[in-house]
């Protein structure tokens, strides 16, 4: 009996010092590979994924609000924010910690050695944008 109380609490104490990140919806096409690579990193990175494959990726976009020219192969929603392109890991759960007052993050295009991009060890540079209320954009982060 005391195993399974010792059990049990050891179990709560993990569910209780870390918490749950939210489930981040991707649409994608069904037979963008890039996509799955960075779906397959996301879930390497502890998040849980619901992937969702459309023939019009672009319906997902506007209603999301990416704005023209900042696009990517895949759009994403996390705890409300939108997610355009491969951004890394690290900036979503930054953006969900911070909670702004924006749209959301794009990586804008595909740069290769971007999440999901990766080729051969080359890793271009690249801006993860803040898509602020308005529709327009900041530097978030440079890789």
């Amino acid at each position: 009996m005391k195993s399974i109380v010792a059990s049990f609490l050891a179990i709560a104490q993990m569910s209780w010092a870390a918490p749950a990140v939210p489930v981040i919806d991707v649409y994608k096409s069904p037979t963008c590979g890039c996509c799955k690579g960075w779906i397959d990193y996301l879930r390497e990175n502890g998040f849980s994924v619901r992937s969702h494959d459309t023939d019009n990726v672009v319906q997902h976009k506007v209603r999301f609000g990416v704005p023209s020219g900042y696009g990517s192969c895949h759009t994403a929603e996390i705890g409300g924010y939108l997610v355009e392109g491969h951004v890394p890991a690290r900036e979503i759960r930054r953006l969900l910690k911070e909670s702004p007052q924006a749209r959301g993050l794009t990586v804008p295009a595909m740069p290769i050695g971007s999440p999901g991009m990766e080729a051969d060890g080359r890793k271009d540079p690249y801006k993860v944008f803040l898509v602020e209320r308005d529709g327009s954009v900041q530097t978030y982060a440079q890789y």
